[in-house]
Protein backbone atom coordinates (compact mmCIF):
# COMPACT_ATOMS: atom_id res chain seq x y z
CA UNK A 1 0.00 0.00 0.00
CA UNK A 2 1.78 3.02 -1.29
CA UNK A 3 -0.73 5.99 -0.51
CA UNK A 4 -1.99 8.79 -2.29
CA UNK A 5 0.46 11.34 -3.77
CA UNK A 6 -2.17 14.07 -5.29
CA UNK A 7 -2.25 16.96 -2.91
CA UNK A 8 -6.02 17.05 -4.15
CA UNK A 9 -6.90 14.51 -3.84
CA UNK A 10 -4.81 14.21 0.26
CA UNK A 11 -6.58 17.56 1.20
CA UNK A 12 -9.94 16.54 -0.10
CA UNK A 13 -9.83 13.03 2.41
CA UNK A 14 -7.40 14.74 4.68
CA UNK A 15 -10.38 13.48 7.42
CA UNK A 16 -8.75 14.71 10.33
CA UNK A 17 -9.51 13.06 13.49
CA UNK A 18 -8.86 14.21 17.21
CA UNK A 19 -7.13 11.09 19.44
CA UNK A 20 -8.41 10.64 22.76
CA UNK A 21 -5.81 11.76 25.34
CA UNK A 22 -2.77 13.97 25.99
CA UNK A 23 0.35 13.60 25.47
CA UNK A 24 3.84 15.02 25.70
CA UNK A 25 7.00 14.65 23.87
CA UNK A 26 10.50 13.16 26.01
CA UNK A 27 13.70 12.61 25.55
CA UNK A 28 14.58 9.60 27.46
CA UNK A 29 18.07 7.77 27.29
CA UNK A 30 18.50 3.65 26.57
CA UNK A 31 18.06 2.81 29.97
CA UNK A 32 14.98 4.55 30.68
CA UNK A 33 13.90 3.43 27.20
CA UNK A 34 13.78 -0.07 28.56
CA UNK A 35 11.94 0.38 31.73
CA UNK A 36 9.28 1.89 29.55
CA UNK A 37 6.22 -0.47 28.17
CA UNK A 38 6.47 -0.21 24.26
CA UNK A 39 2.60 -0.28 24.22
CA UNK A 40 2.25 2.84 25.80
CA UNK A 41 4.73 4.24 23.41
CA UNK A 42 2.99 6.43 20.80
CA UNK A 43 6.07 7.54 18.96
CA UNK A 44 9.64 7.26 18.95
CA UNK A 45 12.40 8.53 17.02
CA UNK A 46 16.17 8.83 17.59
CA UNK A 47 18.68 11.67 17.76
CA UNK A 48 21.83 12.24 18.93
CA UNK A 49 21.19 13.53 22.33
CA UNK A 50 18.75 11.25 23.08
CA UNK A 51 15.21 8.77 22.42
CA UNK A 52 11.90 10.94 21.85
CA UNK A 53 9.17 9.10 23.13
CA UNK A 54 5.77 10.41 22.76
CA UNK A 55 3.19 9.29 25.41
CA UNK A 56 0.12 9.86 27.10
CA UNK A 57 0.88 12.70 29.58
CA UNK A 58 -0.62 10.38 32.63
CA UNK A 59 2.05 7.66 31.50
CA UNK A 60 4.70 10.25 31.57
CA UNK A 61 3.86 11.38 34.84
CA UNK A 62 3.40 7.75 36.36
CA UNK A 63 6.83 6.89 35.32
CA UNK A 64 8.60 10.04 36.06
CA UNK A 65 9.18 11.10 32.55
CA UNK A 66 9.90 15.28 32.19
CA UNK A 67 8.18 16.26 28.57
CA UNK A 68 6.71 18.90 26.69
CA UNK A 69 3.52 19.79 26.05
CA UNK A 70 0.31 18.78 26.45
CA UNK A 71 -0.51 18.57 23.40
CA UNK A 72 -3.58 16.72 21.65
CA UNK A 73 -3.23 14.51 18.64
CA UNK A 74 -4.90 14.78 15.30
CA UNK A 75 -4.83 12.13 12.72
CA UNK A 76 -5.08 12.56 9.03
CA UNK A 77 -7.02 9.78 8.53
CA UNK A 78 -6.27 10.02 4.43
CA UNK A 79 -3.99 7.46 3.78
CA UNK A 80 -0.77 9.29 2.52
CA UNK A 81 2.44 8.01 0.64
CA UNK A 82 5.61 8.93 1.80
CA UNK A 83 6.66 10.24 -1.17
CA UNK A 84 3.94 12.91 -1.32
CA UNK A 85 4.77 16.35 -1.49
CA UNK A 86 3.62 19.52 0.21
CA UNK A 87 1.18 17.99 2.52
CA UNK A 88 2.65 18.46 5.48
CA UNK A 89 3.37 22.50 3.91
CA UNK A 90 -0.08 22.58 3.26
CA UNK A 91 -0.83 21.83 6.48
CA UNK A 92 1.67 23.73 8.80
CA UNK A 93 0.40 27.06 6.21
CA UNK A 94 -2.34 26.76 7.01
CA UNK A 95 -2.15 26.02 10.62
CA UNK A 96 0.19 29.23 11.18
CA UNK A 97 -2.01 31.29 9.32
CA UNK A 98 -4.60 30.85 12.20
CA UNK A 99 -1.52 30.89 14.72
CA UNK A 100 -1.33 27.46 15.54
CA UNK A 101 2.21 25.71 16.47
CA UNK A 102 2.13 22.03 14.92
CA UNK A 103 4.44 18.99 14.96
CA UNK A 104 3.82 16.69 12.36
CA UNK A 105 4.42 12.89 12.64
CA UNK A 106 4.40 11.16 9.39
CA UNK A 107 3.87 6.90 9.58
CA UNK A 108 3.58 4.46 7.08
CA UNK A 109 -0.21 5.25 6.54
CA UNK A 110 -0.99 8.44 8.35
CA UNK A 111 -0.14 12.24 8.80
CA UNK A 112 -0.50 13.03 12.80
CA UNK A 113 0.01 16.36 13.70
CA UNK A 114 0.41 17.38 17.58
CA UNK A 115 -1.00 20.39 18.96
CA UNK A 116 -1.24 22.62 21.93
CA UNK A 117 -4.58 21.18 24.05
CA UNK A 118 -5.46 25.40 24.03
CA UNK A 119 -5.40 25.06 20.31
CA UNK A 120 -6.74 22.13 19.66
CA UNK A 121 -10.62 23.32 18.96
CA UNK A 122 -9.30 25.66 16.04
CA UNK A 123 -7.07 23.17 14.71
CA UNK A 124 -9.54 20.56 14.10
CA UNK A 125 -11.72 23.53 12.50
CA UNK A 126 -8.94 24.72 10.77
CA UNK A 127 -8.27 21.47 9.03
CA UNK A 128 -11.77 20.26 8.61
CA UNK A 129 -12.14 23.82 6.37
CA UNK A 130 -8.86 23.16 4.63
CA UNK A 131 -10.31 19.80 3.75
CA UNK A 132 -13.87 21.32 2.44
CA UNK A 133 -12.20 23.59 0.55
CA UNK A 134 -11.05 21.22 -1.86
Amino acid sequence: MSGETDLSCLLRRLSPALQPGEFVFCSVDETTLARLDMACIHGLFRETQGITVIVLTSYATRMGLAGEGPFCCITCEVHSSLSAVVLTAAIATRLTAVGVSANVVAAYHHDHIFVPVSDVSLAVQTLKALSAAY
